[in-house]
């Protein structure tokens, strides 16, 4: 171990930091993050020290550095251009055993300053002991899709009962079963999603009944999958669905997504395609609320959004019905995605000003939709489930007004590496489907926005591979 990490309380002690450039402001803004009295010497500032200096939030000595200027310092930072000064630096504080670094110089340093996260009152930092800053903010990155926000809420919610709960177990071993599975379960998670009120209630309900087995608390997560690209997940996603107990997985979620999951999750494969349900909807509606009554956590990982088309809704009035805590995380939708990997906007102030979502597979089974109501200029039609219905969909928008030179494209897998563009008209578009070999899912998009997909098309498929 090259470093020690440790974590310095400097709320109210006097840290100096040398020179005056936008490094040295960076380092000095963490500093009175952390609640230091800092003061900057430098013959002159930089505009964002001056702006700080002006305000009165740091002490600045205008002046060269000298040693004498490191007096009463508790921890002290070297930033300036000049090696031999940051030497200088250095070598003062070694003699007056302070703490120091020097930007850029792990050689000089006797702490180096780490990438951070910032959860407060929970803390994490990465470092690479000064050798690839960049690296250790990579792997900061990469963490932070893993901690969500809230766990700082979390954390002071611990605290505030970690008396009573030393009062409730006298034994460590106690202690610490007890606060994993609090800390594993759905109290976190209420915390986490901005419940406060609920998860105080339940941790204290939790401790009274302390001593027999913690009751068992299931909970369902609507999970929006986005269009295809996991990279589309939003963190909360990720994180939901790699601590459920249990996935029941729609078709339109893609291999990549799915590869996302708790390596030892059930998975439950619940997908529809064209006259043939794996699950019909209301065994689904059934299915989540048995699995969470056996105290399961259950993500429903959709295609998408669980809102748009995914028939989120029906399964949420079973699981409030049944008394079943659930969440529901938006996920990209299929328009927006396919939209926008395709290169035309969904809306465009040159060529549309509206943009409607339209399923193109009714539940009786049938397109009747309100052609006259889409058969509209200067809007955008996106039709979800489309692909049987082509020819439909576009004599009927002919028949109610469009011209049939009204620009269309159909878009195959969208996002993912199979990610395809077919482009015509109302006309042309039955016909290149047909020859065209496509596979779902798929989605059309009518309108004149379809035009811009030669000059910002910017997705290449092979670039995923």
């Amino acid at each position: 171990m090259d470093f020690l990490p440790i974590f310095l309380n400097l709320k109210g002690r006097h840290c100096t930091v040398v020179g005056g450039g936008e490094v040295a402001a960076r380092k000095v803004a963490l500093l009175r993050q952390a609640g230091a009295q800092v003061t900057v010497v430098s013959p002159v500032l930089g505009d964002t020290l001056a702006r700080t200096a002006e305000v009165g939030e740091i002490e600045h000595i205008a002046e060269a550095y000298t040693e004498a200027l490191l007096k009463e310092s508790v921890l002290i930072i070297a930033a300036t251009d000049r090696r031999e000064v940051n030497e200088a630096v250095a070598e003062a504080a070694g003699r007056m055993n302070i703490p120091v670094n020097v930007v850029d110089s792990p050689d000089l340093c006797t702490f180096v300053m780490p990438s951070i996260i910032d959860r407060s009152p929970v803390m994490v930092a990465v470092s690479t002991g000064g050798s690839s800053p960049v690296l250790g903010r990579m792997l900061r990155q990469k963490l932070e899709t893993t901690i969500p926000a809230g766990y700082g809420q979390l954390a002071r919610l611990a605290k505030a009962f970690r008396d009573k709960v030393k009062t409730k177990f006298k034994s460590g071993v106690d202690r610490r079963l007890f606060w994993e599975k609090v800390l594993e379960g759905p109290i976190a998670e209420m915390m986490v999603a901005g419940k406060e009120q609920q998860a105080t209630e339940a941790l204290e309900k939790a401790l009274d009944s302390a001593g027999a087995t913690m009751p068992g608390h299931g909970e369902v997560y609507l999970v929006g999958g986005g269009p295809g690209d996991p990279d589309l997940l939003t963190f909360k996603a990720l994180r939901l669905m790699q601590q459920a107990d249990v996935v029941v997985y729609d078709r339109l979620v893609s291999k990549e997504v799915l590869e996302l999951v708790r390596r030892d999750a059930e998975r439950i494969y619940a997908g529809k395609e064209r006259g043939v349900h794996a699950i019909p909807q209301e065994g689904i509606n059934d299915l989540l609320v048995k699995l969470a009554k056996e105290g399961k956590r259950v993500c429903r990982l959709k295609g998408g959004d669980p809102f748009i088309f995914g028939r989120g809704g029906e399964e949420i009035e079973t699981l409030m019905e049944q008394g079943i805590p659930f969440q529901v995380v938006p996920g990209i939708t299929a328009a927006s995605g396919c939209a926008t990997y395709s290169g035309f906007p969904l809306t465009h102030r040159d060529y549309s000003q509206s943009v409607t979502f339209v399923t193109g597979h009714l539940k009786d089974g049938t397109i009747n939709l309100n052609w006259p109501a889409l058969a509209q200029p200067h809007q955008t039609i996106v039709f979800y489930m489309g692909l049987h219905g082509v020819q439909t969909i576009c004599d009927q928008l002919i028949a109610n007004g469009l011209p049939a030179t009204t620009p269309a494209a159909l878009v195959q897998q969208g996002t993912t590496r199979h990610h395809r563009t077919l482009i015509g008209d109302l006309k042309t578009l039955p016909g290149i489907v047909e020859s065209g070999d496509v596979k779902p899912p798929t989605l059309i998009v009518v309108g004149e926005v379809v035009k811009l997909h030669e000059k910002l098309n910017w997705f290449v498929p092979s670039a995923m591979e």
